[in-house]
């Protein structure tokens, strides 16, 4: 049993160490999002050096499939340049034509330690509607000036690259659950929630009370029997 212990205790740390391999990329979270609509994601870098900290991250936004808006999450610690570039072909958006795009999002000044991520959120929309994926090229710099450079590109059926893009799936307008975009926000289900919560809680306190009066009751009763 003891041998049997020992070997499940280390096949449990293989596992768990392999897993840490394997997520330890620049993600994007969530992975998944409605073509045409607007989305908000978090990208999702770990920290992957045991003797120094990440100081910044870039993060470019694909040109041949533009954004029209763009906007940031403020990040305590880190300061954000938000660049652009010229569109090749202008667009037009809600009735705006525009002739340029965000094409690169910059977090600096702050760190991020040994065993640590940092999450950069990021609005943006309209998502494309003619692509399925939307691949942004990421660079992690660490203290130092080393440079990791997520950009690589994943392929179905072939084995994952050490340095794979990070990506967003864009799925067919109206297959998501509106929890999935921005649009859920709007909507007051926190709110209905928190009605819901607060009906149950009077609810219950209604029952406990009443309870209360039950045994107030009957104790009153069973001591004028006595008398």
């Amino acid at each position: 049993m003891s041998r049997f212990a020992a070997v499940a205790a280390l096949a449990s740390v293989s596992v768990v160490g392999l897993a840490g391999v394997a997520s330890a990329h620049v993600t994007v979270n969530p992975g998944t999002a409605e073509q045409g609509g607007f989305t908000k994601v978090a990208f999702r870098v770990p920290n992957e050096r045991d003797d120094a900290g990440t100081t910044r991250v870039q993060v470019d936004l694909p040109m041949d499939h533009p954004i029209a808006f763009v906007s940031v999450r403020p990040v305590p610690g880190w300061s954000v340049k938000v660049e652009k570039s010229k569109l090749k072909t202008p667009m037009n958006v809600h009735g705006a034509n525009l002739t340029e795009a965000v094409s690169r999002i910059t977090w600096s000044g702050g760190k991020i330690d040994k065993g640590q991520f940092q999450e950069f959120d990021v609005s943006m929309g309209p998502l494309p509607t003619d692509v399925d994926q939307l691949a942004f090229k990421a660079e992690q710099t660490y203290e130092g000036g080393e440079v990791v450079k997520w950009d690589q590109p994943s392929e179905p059926g072939k084995e994952e690259p050490e340095h794979p893009a990070p990506v967003l799936k864009l799925a067919a307008k109206g297959s998501l659950e509106p929890s999935r975009g921005l649009a859920a926000a709007a909507r007051p289900v926190a709110a209905s929630s928190a009605d819901d919560g607060t009906a149950r809680l009077l609810g219950g306190i209604g029952i406990a009370v009443g309870v209360l009066g039950l045994i107030v009751g009957a104790f009153g009763l069973v001591r004028g029997r006595r008398a």
